[in-house]
């Protein structure tokens, strides 16, 4: 071998990287097909059942699905975990943007979840009005609870719904629980629109709120305190301890303006730093109060119902405005009317009435 043997060498072709087993091209085509074909919706519901993530995942996919093909498989799949339904709360959590509620959720879950439980937070994240786009980010905020094998978050985007819930998360309640998870944590956008859609469909509805925020006027003024279980003063930690006991007070000489509820459950204040993990446990020690309390004088169950009945109207509304929309007939006209109701040639109240006779 002379001198520039080596160099030559390195014109040559090497062997490449050996192709992994997870990349097999034969898997891959299989998968393929597999994906193309139907989905069997009782065997998908019977998994779901039976706790399996991915299909429960899934499931929650086809069900939020707009296409055509999905709708009737998400009415079966929704029927057969209806009667698989295990016992659970539905817990909301609202609160204005900045008050901590994902880090609270996440200290909140992962102590549920030590104790045994299984935990499924249900997040909506607020859609751009001009891209319709969202960040779906809850998993990275609460990065330790998305990896707790006893628990799932599905970030979902509000969309147009009424007050950012996502309209498919009553749906999605009942396959979580179908799939055996014991605590449902709904967390709303907290723009302070969505706070009755989120009670109408929870059994505890929680309220977190700032010390020294300039709202505690505000918050008393709001119905929303009518609605609070139990409302938690967060980030009560270092500086903040003193301003958060203060508003402690106050909120609980407010409550106690207010008539009791039906339920015969007090609603108090509490105060508590989710980034600290500080009074989460007394947060718990209340809602299994409440659940005590409640399933001890049946108020539970009756406002179990009572969610079902507001579920069927809100239903019915979603639906006839779909089909409403749906028609050729209006599909027709409805930019006509739209545009002759812009330049001020038909008022509001006359292009509806014509569109509705249609």
């Amino acid at each position: 071998m002379n001198k520039f043997d080596k160099h030559k060498s390195a014109l040559q072709e090497k062997d490449g990287v050996n192709r992994p087993n997870a990349l097999n091209i034969n898997r891959i085509k299989d998968l393929k097909s597999k994906s193309k074909t139907s989905i069997d919706s009782s065997e998908l519901a019977q998994r779901v059942i039976d706790g399996d993530m991915v299909a429960l995942s899934q499931a929650i996919t086809i069900i939020e699905s707009t296409a055509h093909k999905h709708q009737e498989l998400a009415k079966d799949i929704l029927h057969r975990c209806l009667s698989a339904n295990k016992p659970s709360i539905r817990i909301g959590i609202t609160g204005v943007p900045g008050v901590g509620k994902s880090t609270f959720i996440e200290s909140f879950g992962k102590l549920l979840t030590s104790k045994g439980y299984k935990v499924a937070v249900l997040a909506v994240d607020p859609s751009s009005s001009i891209t319709k786009g969202s960040i779906l980010g809850d998993k990275t905020r609460m990065e330790l609870l998305a990896k707790d094998p006893n628990a799932i978050i599905r970030p979902s985007p509000a969309g147009s719904s009424l007050g950012g819930v996502a309209r498919k998360t009553r749906e999605t309640i009942i396959l979580c629980e179908a799939a055996g998870f014991t605590h449902i944590l709904v967390e709303t956008v907290g723009v302070g629109q969505s706070e009755t859609i989120v009670h109408s469909m929870t059994d505890f509805f929680l309220l977190l709120k700032l010390a020294g925020a300039g709202d505690e006027l505000q918050g008393i003024k709001r119905g929303i305190m009518e609605m609070a279980d139990l409302i938690l003063i967060n980030k009560a930690d270092g500086d903040n301890e003193v301003p958060a006991r203060r508003a402690k007070a106050e909120f609980n000489r407010a409550l106690k303006l207010y008539p009791e509820k039906a339920t015969g459950w007090k609603p108090t204040t509490l105060t508590c730093s989710g980034l600290h993990n500080k009074g989460i446990d007394k947060v718990w020690e209340k809602i299994e109060s409440y659940k005590s309390l409640t399933k001890e004088n049946k108020s539970f169950e009756a406002r179990r119902k009572e969610q079902n009945r507001f579920w069927l109207m809100q239903t019915i509304e979603e639906q006839l405005k779909q089909r409403f929309y749906a028609k050729p007939e209006v599909k027709k006209v409805i930019d006509d009317k739209i545009k002759a109701v812009e330049e001020q040639k038909l008022t509001p109240f006359e292009a509806a009435q014509y569109l509705l006779d249609l």
